[in-house]
């Protein structure tokens, strides 16, 4: 093999090698050869049990707002309140799975719904402060959806939607985006459980991920992005950039040939 056959198939290896293919980039492709459009039917959602340090926001109102005033902390209108405000106003899950809230106390509220949750203080409310006439509205919420993203994505760390359902493709959107680098075929998904923390990877290239119960998020979920080999071998992300770097390979090796040579 002669010396510029030898530098035309290093240059050919190593640009197909090192070049990420589109369609690792685009999300949710439909892989099944059939060309008729497949509609996907979402897992059936489970209501999300409480679990220790959630934070909730609770809002007690009635005819007269004097008769809840002292049952609520602050101004039941917290539409515009600031994240910061919603955790420091909410009841935080403690240790031993309650919320302590004025004048009720303590409050068992681990492993339960949001719902089961509102029930039980509307039922303590009126068994011991009201009347039914008195027109008891009780509301329980989450103080905004947290989870945490790490890895490969436009901005890492631990984000909030004030919103009552999150998917992970809405997740990663509020990140900045998986980067090109990112694999997003393994996007790991570590979820805290009451019986334990489970770990599972989905493909986000795959559009029947939003079939897997780890599509749709939990509170307080962790997703950690891995990067591709292209980012170790740093070879380049896109086919000018390979190019460039093979170039500079090369140019490298012939300098070396020709001082060797002479």
């Amino acid at each position: 093999m002669t010396k510029n056959s030898f530098y035309i198939l290093l240059l050919i290896s190593m640009f197909f090698t090192s070049c990420i293919p589109v369609k690792d980039l685009t999300y949710l492709q439909d892989k099944n050869s059939s060309s008729e459009q497949n509609s996907i039917n979402a897992v059936q959602l489970k209501p999300y049990r409480l679990q220790v340090n959630d934070v909730l926001s609770v809002s007690i109102k009635a005819i007269d707002p004097k008769f809840v005033s002292i049952f609520n902390t602050t101004d039941s209108n917290t539409g515009g309140k600031s994240e910061s405000g919603l955790y420091f106003d909410g009841f935080t899950v403690d240790d031993h799975g309650n919320i302590r809230m004025p004048i009720l106390g303590e409050i068992n509220v681990i492993g339960y719904t949001l719902e089961e949750v509102r029930i039980n203080i509307e039922k303590k409310l009126l068994e011991e402060y009201f009347k039914s006439d008195a027109n008891i509205f009780v509301t329980v919420k989450l103080a905004g959806f947290r989870y945490t993203i790490n890895g490969e994505v436009g901005s890492t760390g631990t984000k909030t939607l004030f919103q009552e359902r999150v998917n992970v493709m809405e997740a990663i959107a509020n990140s900045g985006d998986i980067t090109t680098v990112g694999n997003r075929k393994a996007v790991t998904i570590i979820r805290q459980t009451p019986t334990g923390v489970q770990m599972n990877d989905i493909d986000l290239t795959d559009v029947n991920v939003m079939k897997s119960p780890y599509y749709n998020l939990q509170p307080n979920d962790y997703i950690y992005v891995k990067p591709l080999k292209q980012k170790s071998w740093g070879t380049g992300e896109t086919g000018i950039q390979s190019i460039g770097t093979v170039i500079t390979l090369l140019s490298l090796a012939t300098t070396v040939y020709l001082l060797i040579r002479n």
